[in-house]
Parts: C-alpha cells; structure tokens; sequence
C-alpha cells in the first residue's frame, strides 16, 4: 500500500501495491490549509489506514476479479450501511425457482435413489450433480418415502381390523370349556333363573336390563359392573340374549358363577318362537345375500383407490364393514317389544361398556313420550364421536336420502339406551326400519354402510328424548385421548371402536376400567378366568387350571 502527496500538496491518494486499483482518493482546493487541518485530515487517515490493510488483505485472497474493493467491502460490511441486497436472499430465490421447475416436471422412470440422505450427499460430491438436479432426487426420495408411509399406515389400518374382527385365543378356549362344562355338569345346565324366581321375569317393579352378546368374557363385566354399582343390586334383573352356539358356554358360566341377589336369565336366539323367518325376512335376507356377505367379509382393498383415500376415511370404510352389522344379534333391539311383551320399559346395554354408577335413576326418566331415550352425539368438541350428524351417516346424493333426512340433524347413540316398550308397540318403528333395509339392500348399500346405526336414525326419528352425556361416554375404543376424569365421572363408559378393552390393540390407559372388574372376579374366586383371559392355551391347559368348579365350591355330578 502507498501513500503519495502530490508536490503541490493539492491531492492525497492511497492505492495498492500494484499500482492499477485506487483505493482513495482526496482532492485539495487550491487554497491555503492550515495545519490544524492538515494534522485533523492525517489523524482521521490514520484511523482508516488499518480498515483499508484489512480490506486490501480480502482482495488479495478472493482475487482481484471476483469482487471490487467496495462490492466486498458491502458484502462485509452490511447492505444496510452501502444499500446492497444480501447475496443470501437471492440464493434463497434461486432455490425457489429451481424447486417450482422440479415440481413441475416428471420424475424420469428407472431413476436410482439413494437409500439416505447421506448417501444422497455423497452421491452429489462424487457426480457433481447441480443444484436441479439435487432438487430432483430429493423430490423423487420424499415421494418415495410418501408412498411407503402411506403404505404402512393402510397395512396398520387391515391388521387391526382383522385383529378386531377375530376372536382371540382366550375367549375361544373360554368358550369350549364352558360349553364342555354344560354337558358334563349338572350345575352348568341348572335353570337360570330358578323356577320360583321366574315371575320377576316380567315384574315390572323390577329394573330390567337386555344385554345381546356372543362374547362370554364382555357379558360377565357388564353384568358385574352392574350390580357392583347398584345401590339395590337386588331389584336388577338381566336377559341375556346369544346365538345358539354361545347359549351353552353363556348359560354355564351365569350358572356357575351367580351374582345375586341380582337375577339373569340366559336365552338362545332359538329360543324364542318369535323370531322366526316370517317375521325377520329383511334380515334373514340380510345375513345370507352373497353381494352382502361378500361386502362384509370379502377382500376389503379390492376396488379400493387408496391413491385418492385418505387413512382416516379408509378406517371409517373398514369400521362399516365389520361382520358383526349383519349379525341377527346386533339387530335384535329392534324386535324388543315383540321378545318382552310383558314389560313396559327396558334398558339396552351394548355389550363393550362398563357401569359405574347406579342406574336405577334411569326408570324415573320421563321420556315425555318419546321410546327412546339416548346420548346425542351433535354437541361435542371431537371429531371421532360427539359431533355427528345425519351427513355422517348417509349418502345424500343419493335421492331417497336427500328427499326425506335432514343433513343437520343431531344423531344419537346406542349402547345404553331407555326403550319404554309399551309406546313403542303403538308406533311403526319396526316397520319403518325393515323398509330403509330393503331400501338400501335394493341400491347395493349405497344409502349408507355403517351398520345397525344408520336404520335406527330414521326409524326413530321422531321418537328421541334426548338424556344427560353423563349418563353415557363414548368412543373409549376410538381415541386414546379420552379425558380420563371424565371417564371417571361418567355411569356408562363405552368402548365403542376397533379398540375393545379384551383385545391386544385395546389402549392401555383405558384398559383398567374394564379388567379392574376381572381384579374383583378373581377376588372372588374366578382365577381360571383371568388365566384364560392372557392367553393360556387350549391344548395345554388342564381341567384344574381352567374350571370354576373347585374354586367355586360346586362339586361334580
């Protein structure tokens, strides 16, 4: 660096080293300067000196033609203090630019994707690939890793309805050794309830339960629970409907195992002269159509377009087609009236519930002659289950649908639910339910497809009296975050959903509602139970680890 004064001393100029770059400077007017001036001008050149080494030192190492001495001083400096644009900022531009060029064009077929990011990184050192075509290989790797999510998460969504749909190990050896028992034990087969108790069957001074089930195992909680929380456990009387191949296993364990003072009868589907073809055709045609049956348990990804289906909605489709919608046994409130015409108002419990409060508040409900008095599901803040409306359920563009419901209407639930049967038998309810079948059974299922639900909203449409949410929680077999101190407050927990307190792909933390009525069943004496419950297998368990005979205190005949 030099530092020349011209002869005249008129200019001061400060240049490079090599001698082609000025770097400073200063013309004197052509008057007389005082050295007071002088002394200030050279103090001021000294303070500056350092700062021009420092910037001739940058020139240097970048080189001379890839900057000017001011554009790197800029660049150092700050735009804010020169009023240049901050080289990042149109780096982030160009990047912009170059991913809207990518996201417009094809990914090439056959392209070689690296499996990491790393490897991605070390692909582009070793090619030296720009920056387009960095964009797209990053592009094709999250489209890749996109698909394969997706992928997972509808395999996840199949397992765990077929894990829903299945009967596990448990239950079904329960099952055979209850129905065994009944064949060997006299006990077992003993009349339920004993014939002296078989008037309070249609006493209406009694509270009476209904509780439709093929699951052994879900019978004896809801059953206990109830009597468990009842303040007169003595005024309760439960019918218990099943199939015919559950009736004996049912009848055997309700026999063995009592839970007075309460009364249960136990009665095979068979077993009431009601029920017969003439009188159920819809949904004899129902269970055995071959399209029906196909829908409900046939290939569920066949026809499927998961490309435009999104998870959520495709575990919605599977919930409608489990093979239980179309079990008699699920529509069989529908025929209350007819199965109970002695009594005047009943109680319907689903049988994936817990009770844990007294319910016998419930037979001083005044209904204000409406049948049935239920939870509505439109007022709530989740998606999953209280903010249900008709549009939930039906299809609207179909003109049956849109001709006669209302998209807004609140919907209900079922699960626990105050039938007053003797303004039921005044109405057309049953009527009106076979009809929306047949209906919708003729437009191959394309007015709705979830289940009983949907047929039950029209038929008693009209016929809803609205009860306190507090009465009944849903949707513990739907969501894991269900407010657990509400949970605790509430009479009727439901685990309606895939997610059932029995099964593996139930959520813990709401589990212990349900198996702390097992805790009490073994406190009194049911271990075999709970032995079957985890999963001791059929062939490698012995007569003493799985029958309430001895524990029980009822010896063999």
């Amino acid at each position: 660096m030099q530092l020349h004064v011209s002869p005249s001393m008129r200019s001061l100029t400060i240049s490079s080293n090599n001698g082609f770059i000025d770097l400073m400077k200063i013309k004197v007017a052509a008057r007389h300067i005082s050295y007071r001036t002088l002394f200030h001008t050279i103090l001021i050149l000294a303070f500056l000196l350092p700062f021009v080494f420092i910037l001739t030192a940058i020139v240097t190492l970048e080189g001379v033609n890839k900057c000017s001495s001011f554009d790197c001083l800029g660049r150092r400096l700050g735009p804010r203090l020169l009023g240049r644009v901050d080289d990042s900022g149109r780096l982030v531009k160009d990047f912009y630019k170059i991913l809207n060029q990518v996201n417009a064009e094809e990914i090439p077929d056959g392209i070689k994707l690296p499996d990491s990011f790393n490897q991605l990184v070390s692909k582009m050192k070793n090619n030296q690939y720009d920056a387009k075509t960095f964009a797209l290989m990053l592009r094709a790797m999250m489209e890749k890793l996109e698909r394969e999510i997706r992928e997972s998460k509808f395999s996840e969504l199949m397992n765990k309805h077929f894990a829903a749909s299945s009967i596990p190990k448990g239950l079904y050896c329960l099952s055979l050794r209850l129905t065994d028992e009944y064949s060997s034990n006299a006990h077992a087969r003993r009349q339920l309830p004993s014939p002296e108790l078989l008037p309070v069957l249609s006493n209406n001074s009694y509270h009476h339960f209904v509780l439709s089930t093929d699951n052994i195992l879900a019978a004896s909680v809801v059953v206990n629970s109830a009597v468990q929380s009842s303040l007169r456990p003595e005024k309760i009387v439960f019918h218990i409907i099943t199939d015919k191949k559950t009736y004996a296993g049912m009848h055997a364990w309700f026999a063995l195992n009592p839970v007075s003072p309460a009364i249960v009868e136990v009665k095979g589907v068979h077993q009431f002269d009601w029920l017969t073809r003439e009188n159920v055709p819809v949904l004899e045609a129902v269970e055995n159509h071959h399209g029906i049956r196909n829908y409900y348990h046939g290939n569920h990804l066949a026809g499927a377009n998961l490309s435009n289906t999104t998870p959520r909605t495709f575990a919605s489709k599977l919930q409608a087609r489990s093979p239980k919608y179309i079990s008699l046994l699920n529509h069989l409130r529908i025929y209350l009236p007819e199965l109970f015409p002695n009594l005047d108002k009943v109680v319907f419990l689903d049988d994936d519930i817990v009770i844990q409060r007294d319910l016998s508040l419930l037979w001083e409900i005044d209904l204000w002659g409406k049948v049935n008095g239920a939870v509505e599901t439109c007022k709530g803040e989740d998606e999953w289950v209280m903010s249900k409306h008709f549009r939930n359920y039906f299809n609207f563009s179909h003109p049956l649908v849109a001709k006669h419901l209302d998209p807004d209407e609140c919907a209900w639930a079922y699960g626990m639910n105050i039938f007053d049967l003797r303004t039921w038998r005044k109405t057309n309810i049953r009527e009106t339910y076979h009809y929306w079948l047949k209906e919708n059974l003729k437009s191959n299922l394309t007015m709705w497809k979830l289940g009983t639900l949907p047929p039950a909203l029209i038929a008693f449409k009209g016929h809803i009296h609205p009860i306190d949410p507090s009465w009944h929680m849903l949707g513990l077999g739907y969501q894991s975050k269900t407010n657990i101190e509400k949970a605790k407050r509430a009479a009727v927990i439901h685990y309606n959903g895939q997610s059932k307190p029995w099964l593996q792909i139930g959520f813990e933390h709401l589990r212990p509602f349900w198996t702390k009525i097992h805790v009490l069943l073994f406190l009194q004496g049911g271990s075999w139970l709970i032995l079957l419950v985890f999963g001791i297998r059929c062939e490698n368990t012995r007569d003493s680890d799985v029958f309430p005979i001895d524990v029980a205190g009822v010896g063999r005949q």
